[in-house]
């Protein structure tokens, strides 16, 4: 089945030869007749290469991390896809939601109507809906079954396409995605809070004196307000959110660069400084993405309501609370008190609350199906990631017949930004090994 497709002519872009395509697809899926949306994907290809040759390479289909993350945009080939360029041509999605496609956001929502019908609507963008979209776009480009790439949830969007959809796809790569296959989302969040707590000790040993002025920041924060760009008081629970930096290898030491310019003095006495406030909104806020807020929680629904999991367990580690004698960095978890701080979530607090409360979310994984793949997967686990748990990646792993794992605790969740290149090579030799 094939839907309308636009595509712009190509142009180049410092040796990429770029098209833009713009796919209408249902809105959902079950009733393809009903209400449209649309999904925007870039291409990329090598432009020394004639458009005839071009038109021969397969296609590789990118999965972008989030949820709520849009398609990488690309200003030359480098890391990954220097790599890949070689071998396909490249198709970045935007997922629906997200980027050029129909957007859903605090301003776009609101035409939905109210906070139930917003829930209804955003009932539609998780994994299951992401793969039917990147079917009919496979059959769209009259692609023969292709390269699948997924970077963290783009591996969860993965392991979906292998259940419901294995024959639109010759071979998978996952770097950093694996996500449990069963089971209520406490067990992931409480294996990632343990991950993010040896985090924060790893980073504190390496800068001991970073662990008084992380403390000092929350005090004063208790005692002083101190406004965000937007407007809002910065809490401390959401300065606890700069531990986002603890999820990559040379992001960690950001962290640090950004604390070493917290306080300046003014005539009523040390305040932040502008330029560490300027840091920390980029850091906190949804504005961008609000979909990773609105669905995280829901891409670990299987049946019944996730009910604010990470909330819940984080009753479990009194370290990270904001009171605690001396907090912790939090990691990508996500709390219904976002919707209370962050300005471009305030407004969807109800929808959150009701997606929240959903009980009857469709399984995201054929776990029978699953047990049965032919389609080759090798995927990338990285022993100390923060965000996509070790051990029940490994688990996935066991239960997806013929996937090849490697694991490494040389990178952490963003490996492809340190060695994209290799690690793109080492995993597209794994799942071609013995079949060229």
């Amino acid at each position: 089945m094939s839907v309308p497709h636009e595509a712009s002519e190509p142009y180049d872009v410092r040796g990429m030869r770029v098209t833009d395509h713009r796919f209408t697809v249902p809105l959902d899926h079950s009733t393809p007749d009903g209400e449209s949306i649309t999904v925007f994907a870039r291409e990329y290809s090598d432009a020394e290469l004639a458009p005839a040759e071009t038109e021969q390479l397969p296609w590789l289909l990118y999965l972008q991390g989030g949820p709520g993350g849009k398609g990488s945009r690309l200003l030359s080939f480098s890391g990954w896809t220097k790599a890949a360029s070689k071998h396909f041509r490249i198709l970045m999605l935007d997922q629906r939601g997200t980027g050029l496609s129909t957007a859903a956001n605090r301003q776009t929502l609101v035409l939905r109507g109210d906070a139930s019908a917003q829930a209804q609507y955003l009932t539609h963008f998780r994994a299951d809906s992401i793969v039917a979209d990147a079917e009919l776009i496979r059959e769209t480009l009259g692609s023969e079954p292709w390269t699948t790439y997924g970077q963290s949830y783009g591996g969860f969007c993965t392991l979906t396409y292998l259940s419901f959809a294995p024959h639109g796809l010759r071979e998978s790569l996952v770097t950093g995605g694996l996500a449990p296959l069963t089971g209520p989302a406490d067990r992931v969040y409480r294996a990632t809070f343990r991950r993010v707590a040896a985090r924060n000790a790893e980073y504190f040993a390496k800068y001991p004196q970073d662990r008084g002025i992380t403390t000092r920041i929350a005090r004063h924060l208790d005692a002083v307000p101190e406004f965000l760009p937007t407007g809002e008081r910065l809490s401390v629970r959401r300065f606890q959110m700069a531990g986002s930096f603890l999820g990559g290898n040379t992001r960690m030491d950001g962290l640090h660069f950004m604390l070493q310019e917290a306080f300046v003095p003014t005539p009523d006495g040390e305040r932040l400084s502008d330029t560490f406030l300027e840091t920390v909104h980029g850091l906190v806020s949804r504005a961008a993405n609000p979909l990773y807020a609105l669905i995280h929680e829901s891409i670990y629904g299987q049946g019944g309501a996730t009910g604010w999991a990470a909330e819940r367990v984080l009753g479990e580690f009194p370290s990270f609370r904001p009171d605690a004698e001396e907090p912790l960095y939090t990691g990508e978890m996500v709390y219904p008190w976002y919707f209370d701080e962050d300005p471009a979530l305030v407004p969807l607090k109800e929808t959150a609350e009701l997606l929240a409360a959903k009980n009857d979310w469709p399984e995201l994984y054929n776990t029978g199906q699953l047990a049965r793949n032919t389609v080759p997967v090798a995927a990338a686990v990285y022993t100390d990631d923060i965000y996509v748990d070790r051990d029940l990646s490994l688990e996935t792993a066991e239960a997806v017949r013929g996937l090849q794992v490697w694991e490494s605790a040389d990178f952490h969740h963003d490996g492809i930004a340190d060695d994209g290149e290799g690690i793109f090579n080492r995993l597209l030799g794994m799942v071609r090994q013995n079949r060229e």
